[in-house]
């Protein structure tokens, strides 16, 4: 079930996007993130839509921004998708990556211009389930591990459930989960989010979110069951002129439905 709006935390990608557009404190997030100087942002895109084509799927960026050599993606992950068989996120944040290059590299640009990029992840999950406070992925060579592609890009996740957590990330983390502050960052972070819950403005465009994302739900819904009653009249017909009339009563056998369906090339 959603949140009410004033139930938001920086856990929930709403709020930490909003959160984030004020560019100091976004900058700040991003050096503590990173643990190395972050240049003056030019600027701070939050909920970023991307579509390049109209069959092509559609992605939204949490926190979106550049500064004069990078551009950051910034995403906080509250749900775990992820299987051991089905890493989720990594494929995601390639994804992504990618969106953000298109993005940045105009038609008669060199390749050269491809300013640097990192992706990151913030997870109340450990996404990888080693421990790690944090992933660090960047291209290597698979026969020379001391070579690296050196194309400008990086990918991290954070675990911000691990138990061992480098000094420069521990506030940060232990606010993300349980909303405690610990130093002036979170107390900024803070500041913000009581203050986001007061935007009535920014209170109905998360209503309207929440609306639009019911009706894709319900559209979803209608076209999984329109599909699936044309399936099943598709396969009673088939059936009744392939000499297994007799058997449509019994579709409501899971087991029965299974064999026919593979019977009559149907799923």
């Amino acid at each position: 079930m959603a949140k009410r709006y004033e139930e938001l935390s920086i856990e929930d990608d709403f709020m930490f996007g909003k959160v984030m557009e004020d560019k100091e404190l976004c900058r700040d997030v991003l050096q503590c993130l990173l643990e190395e100087p972050v240049g003056e942002l030019e600027d701070v895109r939050t909920q970023r839509e991307f579509r390049y084509t109209s069959k092509g799927k559609p992605i939204r960026l949490d926190v979106y921004t550049r500064d004069q050599k990078r551009i950051y993606d910034a995403e906080m992950q509250r749900l775990n998708h992820q299987t051991p068989e089905n890493l989720e996120l990594p494929r995601r944040s390639r994804f992504y990556q990618s969106t953000m290059d298109t993005d940045h590299l105009s038609r008669g640009k060199s390749y050269r211009e491809l300013p640097e990029g990192k992706v990151l992840f913030l997870c109340t999950f450990d996404p990888f389930g080693l421990g790690y406070a944090k992933y660090s992925f960047q291209n290597l060579c698979m026969e020379d591990r001391k070579l690296c592609l050196d194309d400008g890009t990086e990918k991290i996740f954070y675990n911000c459930i691990a138990e061992e957590i480098p000094e420069q990330l521990k506030y940060l983390y232990e606010y993300i989960r349980t909303g405690q502050v610990g130093d002036d960052l979170t107390q900024r972070i803070d500041e913000e989010v009581i203050r986001a819950r007061k935007n009535e403005e920014w209170r109905s465009e998360y209503m309207k979110e929440l609306l639009h994302d019911d009706d894709v739900r319900a559209e979803g819904r209608a076209e999984g069951e329109h599909s699936g009653k044309n399936k099943m009249i598709l396969l009673i017909s088939r059936m009744s002129s392939g000499g297994d009339a007799d058997k449509v009563v019994q579709l409501a056998d899971p087991e029965v439905l299974e064999v026919m369906q593979e019977k009559y090339g149907i799923k």
